[in-house]
C-alpha cells in the first residue's frame, strides 16, 4: 500500500473517532446539569447510540454496499451529521433534542463500519488494520483532553466542536482512495442483513447462554458510559474526562496482551475474569470519594481495558469460532445486533430510570444517591458472573489463529 494511502487512512480513522469521543462520554452530563434532564430523559438520549446500532445495519447492508461509493457516503453522512449536531447544540427540551440525536446516530453509527471497510478494502494485509484503529484510539484521548482542558463537559459546546469536526471530515472524505459498492446489482433480504442465518448457532446451549448473558452485559455496562462522567463531575473531580480516557490507554495495552491470554485462559476463563473487573470496577466507584479514596476512581477506569477486552472482544472471537464458516461475516453482524444495539438499548433505558429512582430532591436540585446506584450496578455484573460460572459449559481455548484477528478487531 503506497504510504500516502496508508497516511489518509489512519487521517480517516482519527477524525472518526474524535467525533464520536466529543459528546458520548458527556453528554449525560450535560443534559443533566444544564438542561435539567431526568435521568429517565438522560437515559433515552443516550440509548438513541443502541438504537442507531440496530437500525444501521439496513443502511450498510441495502445501501452503501449497494448504490454509492463508500468514501462518498461517508463525506454526506458527516456533513448531514454536522448540520443535526449544530441543531442540537441550540434544542433545550427532550421532545427536541431526542428526534434530533436519534437522526444524528442513524447518520453517524454506520460510519463505524463503512470506515473499517474502506480500510480492509485498501489494505492488502488485514494484520494491518491495528495499525489504523488504533489511531481512532488516540483520536478518542485526544478529544477527551480538549473537553477537560476547555471545561466542555458541562456545555453545549461539545456539540459545535462534533459539528466543526464533522465538517472537516465529511470534506476529508473526498480524498479517500475510491471504494465503489462491492454489492452493486446483488440482491439482499432482511434475514441475511440482520444474520438472522445465525439463529442456528443458538442450538448449542452454551452459546445460547453466552448470548443471553452478552446481552444482560450490556446493561451494567451502560451503566457506566451513561452515568461515570455524570458522576465525576458531580462528586467534584476536575477534567473527568480527561481521567476517563486512561480506559481507552488500559484497553490498547490490554488487547496487546490478549494472545498471550488467549493461550493461557479458556473461553469461561477470561469472561470471568472480564465479569469480575466489572463487579470490582463498580464496587470501586460506590466506595471511592475525590478524597483520600480517589485511588478507586482511578483504579476503576483502568481497569476498563479488563472490563471491555474480556468480555467483548473475546466474544467477537468466540463468536467467529462457532460460526458455520459461510455465516462468519453475518455472525458478527447478529453479535453487534444483539449487544451495541439490544443489549444497549434497554441498558440506557434502565440506567436512567435507575438514577432517577436513586435521586431525590427537585428538579432544579437533585440529590443523586450514587452509592446504591453504583452498588446495583456491581450486584448485576455479580449475577452474570455466577450465570457464565454456572450455566457456561464451554472451556475451549480461542483457536491458535485467533490472534491475527484479535489485532483486527482492536
Amino acid at each position: 500500500m503506497p504510504s500516502s494511502i496508508s497516511v489518509r487512512l489512519a487521517i480517516m480513522m482519527f477524525f472518526n473517532f474524535v467525533i464520536w469521543g466529543c459528546w458520548y462520554s458527556t453528554i449525560s452530563t450535560y443534559l443533566t446539569t444544564q438542561l435539567s434532564f431526568s435521568g429517565t430523559e438522560a437515559g433515552s438520549v443516550f440509548g438513541t447510540a443502541a438504537l442507531a446500532c440496530i437500525l444501521s445495519p439496513f443502511f450498510v447492508g441495502m445501501v452503501a454496499d449497494r448504490y454509492f461509493s463508500t468514501e462518498r457516503v461517508l463525506c454526506a453522512l458527516h456533513l448531514i451529521g454536522a448540520c443535526l449536531l449544530y441543531t442540537v447544540s441550540q434544542a433545550h427540551s427532550f421532545r427536541t433534542i431526542y428526534p434530533l440525536m436519534l437522526i444524528y446516530c442513524l447518520c453517524y453509527f454506520p460510519t463505524l463500519a463503512l470506515t473499517t471497510s474502506i480500510t480492509l478494502k485498501n489494505c492488502p494485509d488485514p494484520r494491518r488494520f491495528p495499525l489504523f484503529r488504533v489511531f481512532g484510539t488516540l483520536g478518542w484521548i485526544a478529544i477527551s483532553q480538549v473537553l477537560s482542558y476547555f471545561t466542555l463537559e458541562r456545555s453545549a459546546n461539545q456539540f459545535v466542536l462534533a459539528a466543526g469536526v464533522s465538517v472537516v471530515m465529511g470534506l476529508y472524505c473526498l480524498t479517500l482512495p475510491h471504494t465503489p459498492p462491492s454489492g452493486h446489482g446483488k440482491s439482499i433480504t432482511v434475514r441475511e442483513v440482520l444474520g438472522l442465518d445465525c439463529l442456528v448457532m443458538l442450538k448449542k446451549r452454551s452459546y445460547l447462554t453466552f448470548a443471553i448473558c452478552s446481552i444482560l452485559a450490556c446493561i451494567p455496562l451502560t451503566f457506566y458510559f451513561s452515568f461515570v462522567n455524570t458522576y465525576l463531575n458531580d462528586v467534584g473531580v476536575t477534567k473527568a474526562a480527561s481521567k476517563m480516557s486512561l480506559g481507552q490507554a488500559s484497553e490498547v495495552l490490554v488487547m496487546l496482551a490478549m494472545p498471550l491470554i488467549f493461550r493461557r485462559l479458556s473461553v469461561k476463563g477470561i469472561l470471568l475474569v472480564g465479569l469480575a473487573a466489572w463487579t470490582l470496577r463498580y464496587a470501586l466507584l460506590a466506595y471511592g470519594n475525590n478524597g483520600a479514596l480517589v485511588w478507586m476512581f482511578y483504579i476503576a477506569i483502568i481497569v476498563h481495558g479488563v472490563c471491555f477486552d474480556f468480555f467483548f472482544v473475546t466474544g467477537m472471537l468466540y463468536t467467529d469460532q462457532e460460526a458455520p464458516s459461510a455465516l462468519r461475516n453475518t455472525a458478527q453482524g447478529f453479535y453487534t445486533f444483539l449487544t451495541y444495539g439490544i443489549g444497549m438499548f434497554i441498558g440506557s433505558e434502565l440506567s436512567g430510570a435507575m438514577l432517577d429512582f436513586y435521586t431525590t430532591g427537585t428538579a432544579d436540585h437533585p440529590m443523586h444517591h450514587w452509592l446504591s446506584f453504583w452498588q446495583s450496578s456491581s450486584l448485576g455484573s455479580l449475577v452474570l458472573f455466577v450465570a457464565i460460572a454456572l450455566f457456561f459449559a464451554d472451556r475451549t481455548l480461542i483457536h491458535s489463529k485467533q490472534p491475527d484477528l484479535v489485532e483486527e478487531l482492536v
